[in-house]
C-alpha cells in the first residue's frame, strides 16, 4: 500500500509559477512510475505527466510540454511538478498517482493504482 500526499498548491497570477510535491510513503516508491493528473470543474481528469521509476523517462501531455517539469527523489519518496508560465486554463486540482508497472507510459487514470487527495492550482488573468 502507498500513500501519497500532494502539497504546494495555491493562487498564482497568469505567468508565475508553482512547485508541486508529493510525498510518498512506504518502501517501493522507486519501484513505481508517477504521474500528475488534473481535474478542472466539470471536465473529465486528464493526463498532465509522468515519470518512470528511475526518472530517466518522462512523458507529457502537449499542453504543457516546455512548461511543466516533473522529476522525482527517490531518496526521499518525492515527486515534483515545477510549473512555469502557467496560465488560467491550468486552473485545477492537481492529484499525485503511483502507477506499480515501473515505465509503462501510461497516461489513463485507469492505469494507474494509489492516488492523493489532489491539490488546488488557481491561475487568476
Amino acid at each position: 500500500q502507498v500513500q501519497l500526499v500532494e502539497s504546494g498548491g495555491g493562487l498564482v497570477q497568469a505567468g508565475g509559477s508553482l512547485r508541486l510535491s508529493c510525498a510518498a510513503s512506504g518502501r517501493t516508491f522507486s519501484t513505481y512510475q508517477m504521474g500528475w493528473f488534473r481535474q478542472a470543474p466539470g471536465k473529465e481528469r486528464e493526463f498532465v505527466a509522468a515519470i518512470s521509476w528511475s526518472g530517466r523517462t518522462t512523458y507529457y501531455a502537449d499542453s504543457v510540454k516546455g512548461r511543466f517539469t516533473i522529476s522525482r527523489d527517490n531518496a526521499k519518496n518525492t515527486v515534483y511538478l515545477q510549473m512555469n508560465s502557467l496560465k488560467p486554463e491550468d486552473t485545477a486540482v492537481y492529484y499525485c498517482a503511483a502507477d506499480r508497472r515501473g515505465n509503462s507510459g501510461a497516461k489513463i487514470p485507469g492505469a494507474y493504482d494509489y492516488w492523493g487527495q489532489g491539490t488546488q492550482v488557481t491561475v487568476s488573468s
